[in-house]
């Protein structure tokens, strides 16, 4: 039977909750947002009807559908990077999971896009001038201007697709995969001269200049959130390795010192993208949240060994430089929605929760944190999370649940609610690996939990 350890400090004095609101719902900003992209698509499509010409016969309609395919996908290339430029509104108040969610199927749609553009154009072209269609695309992609480099930038677009697919990207380098998806940014400003040359909605100045508009607003929130923001945070922080302490076995702390790090004002349960420049370390970015209230001068993170990168992060030097983006994320206070609030962290997923578990207010009996782990020495933390529910009046239980045992799954809605007999009217933040988070999900769901007050976000993407 899984073991299980509980602990209750003085309680605190009850006070205002922030984040709960009252009267009429408000829209979730993932909806606001959704309906903004809808809305443009509807617009591209708008503008191909007021400005297409008259269709007459098959291959005119093929043509016309060719034209649509195009139109589509070039609205939603510049989507795909504008999803990516980290832009604050979408990391703060959606998430970056979701966010890379969105990105990733946009991807999808957008390669099917292009396939059938590149498919009905060329057919409906060749059938229009009854050519063989193999020998007349050879000679249109030769022949028509901007085509070619339009072709190339298609094939770089179509390889970071096959490489973004999750049976490949399993398989593939983090190194490859990201810098390949870098030539997206060059695929893309080869298709732009052919969508304006060739493009017959494009032949007005209202369309051109929208379409302009449209792929400049993204160019610059790249430009601006993932180039200038970053330099000029890094060059004014100044960021470097304090010390790197041993939490547990395979699980290290890393203190990280700067200079007007108030500056930065992460929330409890951000994360920030982190690339050590030391040999082996400076190709890779990796997400990592704050395992502690920042202090003065002062940023602590705690990773889990679980490959090459992370191995390497323990033997790490005092002095060595550090490149941080961010902060990000939403898995904070602010989707907080009711009074009482269930923590529930399971391995190295403890370490956004245990800011929450430190910051949240909360009134008596209100705060509570279960957290799940393989063995006792992997309750990392674990003095700090006892001392946090002593001070702030919280609830602490650490259940440990060794693997390869036949018993019950602490994870049920029975086994949870012998934690928070109440569990149906929480707030739920969860996070942990992937396996666990799915089985927590069900078990709460089948708790009475709505699917709206389970807040999570998730790195693996």
């Amino acid at each position: 039977m899984a073991a299980i350890h509980g602990g209750a400090g003085a309680r605190s004095q009850p006070g205002p909750v922030p984040g709960q609101r009252s009267g009429a719902p408000l829209p979730e900003p993932a909806v606001l947002v959704q309906a903004v992209l809808w809305t443009g698509l509807i617009g591209v499509l708008a503008l191909w009807w007021f400005t297409a010409h008259p269709v007459i016969g098959v291959a005119g309609w093929m043509i016309g559908a060719g034209d649509i395919f195009g139109m589509v996908a070039g609205y939603t290339c510049a989507l795909l990077v504008l999803l990516m430029a980290r832009i604050p509104y979408l990391e703060h108040t959606i998430g970056s999971d979701r966010v890379a969610r969105w990105h990733a199927k946009a991807g999808r749609y957008t390669i099917i896009l292009l396939v059938f553009h590149v498919v009905f154009e060329y057919w409906g072209s060749a059938l229009e001038r009854q050519a063989p269609i193999l020998s007349f695309s050879w000679q249109m992609t030769m022949i028509f201007p901007y085509l070619l480099p339009a072709a190339i930038g298609g094939l770089l677009l179509f390889a970071v697709g096959v490489v973004s697919a999750s049976v490949v990207r399993r398989r593939v380098l983090y190194e490859v995969w990201y810098f390949l998806h870098l030539t997206t940014y060059v695929a893309l400003f080869l298709t732009f001269g052919h969508q304006l040359a060739l493009g017959a909605s494009f032949t007005g100045t209202f369309a051109r200049t929208c379409w302009f508009a449209l792929y400049l607003s993204a160019a610059c929130a790249v430009l601006y959130y993932r180039v200038f923001t970053p330099v000029r945070r890094n060059l004014r922080h100044r960021l470097r390795v304090e010390s790197v302490t041993t939490e547990a076995p395979g699980t290290y702390s890393v203190l990280v010192r700067g200079s007007r790090l108030d500056e930065l004002a992460p929330r409890p349960g951000q994360f920030f993208r982190w690339r050590f420049l030391t040999k082996g370390l400076r190709l890779s970015a990796n997400p990592y949240s704050l395992s502690g209230a920042p202090g003065p001068g002062l940023l602590r993170i705690t990773i889990k060994q679980s490959g090459d990168h992370s191995a390497r992060v323990a033997h790490l030097r005092p002095g060595t430089r550090v490149w941080a983006e961010g902060p990000y994320g939403a898995l904070t206070a602010a989707r907080r929605r009711r009074g009482k609030v269930l923590l529930l962290a399971g391995g190295v997923g403890i370490t956004p929760l245990r800011t929450l578990f430190e910051t949240l207010p909360a009134a008596p009996g209100d705060l509570t944190m279960v957290y799940l782990a393989r063995s006792e020495s992997d309750l990392v933390l674990r003095a700090e999370l006892e001392a946090v529910a002593a001070s702030r009046g919280g609830t602490l239980r650490c259940v440990v649940d060794p693997p390869g045992e036949d018993r019950p799954s602490p994870l049920t809605a029975a086994a949870l609610r012998a934690h928070v007999d109440d569990l149906a009217v929480h707030d739920v933040y969860l996070c942990g690996p992937p396996g666990m988070m799915a089985a927590a999900w069900d078990g709460l769901r089948t708790a009475g939990v709505p699917a709206r007050h389970i807040h999570h976000e998730s790195f693996a993407l």
